[in-house]
């Protein structure tokens, strides 16, 4: 399966110690004040004890083997799933046998949970092999101190050396828990500003607007109140401002360690500060580093000897045409050439996975939507199947046939979408990319007819899904699958395949062999055309992929050509499985969608799961962890977009800042999902 999970044991178990209980805190006096202390008989901290529950009954083999490696270093009683490494100082040590000896050569998820009356951060691994099968999971836990804006005293030991996937991963981490990594090459927030105050993942972590813990809030339900919080807030007090900063008289430069790390022969943040040029800035205070002042002609970012080599550094973004959203590209010029590349990331940064603590298991599904939002109905599909696992849900057979045929036709508008952007960033300005979409509308009528839109479909629930087809939908959905899209593919290719320009500005650039693909825990079109056939539908089948008859297409060129070519072989493989699921759904019981009752609210079982799906862009992850309430302990999204951007540095460099451009948009990357 697809998910890795366990749910509560017996009553006669044994069961790990037992948290005192917990009640809703109150919400503080004002916006930005502190929680109140807590008192032992009444209220308490935010968040929730750790889940309950035994060490596993039974390990892995490849984690009883790591358990006869490395002794006591390696112990069982992390609740439900994986081990844990009681001594973080090991931790490279059993993540290297771990890479080396157990094959488990990517780095598929990382994150932390906040158990915050246990007094320690948990981070969570989750290593994958790249021929296949399911992942394992390792934890290491840090104290997460009494400080809520200073980072954790106790640093995890960084796994770049590894995986070089971990970087942005443990960059979030560190940006949304405060968990230092030791001998990371470049920890600096991601999501977030430098100047951000606090960690916004962590349980005692509240905004301006904070109500609740969890929804619903007292003020909406029940008693019907229709006041938001947003405007008992006075207007321009809607931010907390950290000690001691004055917005009017804000002088810092934020991207000071960025250009820092881009510019050699630049004085250190120290040197800068000892010669005047510099000053720490109250906001920076236990979250950052003295930041240098840059004086408006930039004296202090290249000396003599570096302009005279023509080094220049240029911000593509965050408002650019080429970057497919709010990205903003940093790159170091040497003339046209690309010699370094730093991105800023988190311009859409809502905090979804906050925003999904608190929400009910069910409210969350029509929030998956905004992550890829070219692709919503696929990032549905990976938050239920992993709440069903949890839940002990089966789907009906009708609604795994409706499911199947829905998301193979989301990755075929996908792909016309990416492939009429990728002409786009190659200078045929927009009218290829309009053939292409034309292609795509014709499936969102489709869904818009299903569903009532053509984006946030909202389509997906726990046992099935929200409406059936009919007859005239049916005949649509024949329509495309077995005439119009194989017709329209057909045309694609002949128009593009082999034409002359497109291999000669995408053959050989944005290269990345297989090795360095899985290195970076790269997936999708762009880890398969680097010639690795790794595609969750077959390496660790979910929903009933398995009893489909189709291929997985691979190239071996690794480069921007090869990735275009994957896409299309997929958007052909689909339309078999989208043909293959059209026929056999007349063998289901028309109506028969949802298993189970409906419910409004849903009690999951304590427990934690990660579960994936294969979506246009690549795997897209869940990992969520439940105390057996209405909401999330915890609830993180693997995002595909976020962690294949990692790569783009190494796929650049060398390269025309004009070839940038197209290798980016061979990533095909969402901002979305990139930011949530």
């Amino acid at each position: 399966m697809a998910e890795e999970t366990t749910n509560p044991p017996p009553a006669e178990t044994p069961a790990a110690p037992k948290a005192a209980p917990t009640a809703k805190p109150a919400s503080p006096a004002s916006a930005g004040a502190k929680p109140a202390a807590a008192k032992p008989a009444a209220a308490k901290p935010a968040g929730h004890a750790a889940p309950k529950g035994p060490p596993l009954a039974t390990l892995t083999p490849e984690l009883v083997q790591l358990q006869q490696q490395f002794g006591e270093s390696v112990i069982t009683p992390a609740p439900y799933v994986g081990v844990l490494v009681n001594d973080p100082s090991k931790l490279r040590d059993v993540m290297t046998y771990v890479r080396d000896q157990l094959g488990f050569d990517m780095l598929a998820n990382a994150t932390a949970v906040d158990y915050i009356k246990e007094g320690y951060i948990e981070v969570v691994y989750h290593p994958q092999r790249s021929k296949g099968g399911q992942p394992i999971t390792l934890k290491v836990r840090v104290p997460r101190g009494n400080d809520p804006v200073a980072p954790t005293e106790v640093a995890v030991p960084s796994l770049t050396p590894i995986y070089a996937g971990a970087e942005f991963q443990e960059r979030e981490i560190y940006d949304m828990y405060g968990v230092r990594f030791e001998g990371h090459p470049d920890l600096r927030r991601i999501l977030t500003w430098e100047g951000f105050y606090g960690w916004p993942l962590r349980k005692d972590w509240h905004e301006p607007y904070y109500e609740g813990d969890t929804k619903p809030f007292d003020s909406r339900w029940p008693g019907g109140h229709h006041e938001l919080a947003e405007e008992r807030v006075p207007w321009a007090d809607n931010v907390n401002y950290p000690p001691g900063f004055d917005p009017l008289n804000f002088n810092a430069n934020p991207d000071a360690g960025l250009y820092d790390t881009m510019i050699s022969g630049v004085p250190g943040v120290e040197e800068i500060a000892s010669n005047g040029h510099a000053q720490r800035s109250p906001q920076f205070k236990g979250v950052g580093a003295a930041v240098p002042v840059l004086d408006r002609n930039y004296n202090n970012l290249a000396d003599e000897e570096e302009l005279q080599t023509d080094q220049i550094i240029v911000n593509m973004g965050p408002q650019h045409p080429s970057t497919h959203g709010v990205l903003r590209m940093v790159v170091k010029l040497d003339g046209e050439t690309v010699t370094d590349l730093k991105l800023v990331l988190g311009y859409l940064h809502r905090n979804h996975e906050k925003i999904g603590e608190r929400n009910t298991w069910l409210h969350n599904i029509p929030y998956t939507d905004r992550l890829d939002y070219i692709c919503g109905i696929a990032n549905e599909l990976g938050y239920v199947i992993t709440v069903e696992k949890m839940m002990g849900i089966k789907p009906t057979e009708r609604a795994e046939y409706l499911r199947v045929i829905m998301t193979e036709l989301t990755r075929i508008e996908s792909h016309f979408w990416a492939i009429g952007f990728l002409l786009n960033d190659l200078g045929a300005f927009y009218t290829p990319a309009l053939y292409f979409i034309t292609e795509r509308d014709l499936i969102l009528d489709l869904f818009e007819s299903v569903t009532g839109s053509r984006l946030m479909c909202n389509y997906m629930r726990f046992g099935g899904v929200s409406r059936d087809l009919t007859e005239d939908q049916l005949m649509h959905a024949r329509q495309l699958a077995f005439d119009r899209i194989p017709r329209k593919i057909d045309e694609l290719e002949q128009l593009l395949t082999d034409n002359e320009i497109i291999k000669a500005r995408t053959i050989g650039v944005g290269y990345l062999p297989a090795d360095r693909s899985i290195n970076y825990s790269l997936t999708g079109p762009c880890l398969r055309a680097a010639g690795v056939p790794y595609d969750i539908r077959r390496v660790d089948p979910y929903s009933i992929y398995d009893r489909f008859d189709f291929e997985i297409p691979v190239f071996y060129g690794a480069d921007v050509y090869d990735r275009y070519r994957v896409r299309v072989a997929e958007m052909r493989q689909s339309l078999r499985i989208v043909q293959q699921a059209l026929n056999q759904l007349d063998q289901t019981k028309p109506g028969d969608i949802q298993a189970g009752k409906k419910a409004y609210n849903h009690r999951v079982p304590a427990g934690e799961a990660y579960g994936r799906v294969e979506t246009p862009k690549g795997e897209l992850g869940f990992y969520l962890v439940s105390d057996g309430g209405q909401n999330p302990y915890r609830y993180h999204v693997r995002s595909s977009s976020f962690i294949n951007l990692n790569s783009l540095k190494e796929m650049t460099v060398g390269h025309k800042v004009a070839d940038a451009v197209v290798i980016l948009g061979s990533l095909d990357i969402v901002l979305g999902e990139v930011d949530r």
